[in-house]
């Protein structure tokens, strides 16, 4: 799947970024995420180099119509529906590589409401940061500025109008978004 320019909200440290409850669904669950911002690009990249072409990382949610993405799996079919539309991708500020201190072994978080929802810890990802670079960048030539959602630890969950999620990646400054009602 792909998010579209639109599902980029950008939230300041310290501030409270606000997405609409989006349309078509009942069942909008939250997903944190590490996020990897490209800073020089290329093709073919080999996982033992990738960290050259990092600029720097971000904690970042992706935001996924459940209901829908369920519907489409059943149908065999593409996921867009499910996990590309209007702000569909909130992002704090992205701190330069060599500022994120260990960050292939941080701990990773989201609360909402307050309460625990996902704890676990970079290193636990499926793919490490580099072989996801690898894998990316060998289906599309990465390119300055691309944004790479690296994957959720278990715990997603829904979330409703109202709901205030917070998370955050060790070393990184936390993201704090609330879901507002259907616009």
């Amino acid at each position: 799947f792909m998010k579209p320019a639109d599902a980029v909200v950008a939230v300041e440290a310290g501030q409270t970024g606000r997405i609409a409850y989006p349309s078509l669904t009942k069942n909008l669950h939250h997903e944190i995420e590490l996020v990897v911002a490209i800073g020089t690009g290329g093709r073919n990249i080999q996982a033992a180099d990738a960290r050259k072409h990092i600029f720097g990382y971000a904690v970042g949610l992706d935001m996924t119509r459940r209901d829908l993405q369920n519907d489409m799996k059943k149908q065999g079919r593409p996921w867009d529906i499910g996990k590309s539309f209007e702000q569909s991708a909130p992002i704090g500020p992205i701190v330069p590589a060599a500022e994120a201190g260990d960050i292939e072994h941080a701990a990773i978080w989201l609360k909402v409401n307050g309460a625990d929802r996902q704890k676990s810890d970079v290193g636990k990802l499926i793919w490490n940061i580099g072989e996801t670079i690898e894998h990316l960048s060998a289906a599309w030539e990465l390119q300055p500025g691309d944004l790479i959602y690296t994957g959720t630890p278990e715990g997603v969950a829904a979330v409703v109008a109202g709901d205030t999620m917070e998370g955050g990646v060790a070393g990184l400054p936390t993201l704090t978004v609330q879901v507002a009602a259907a616009a």
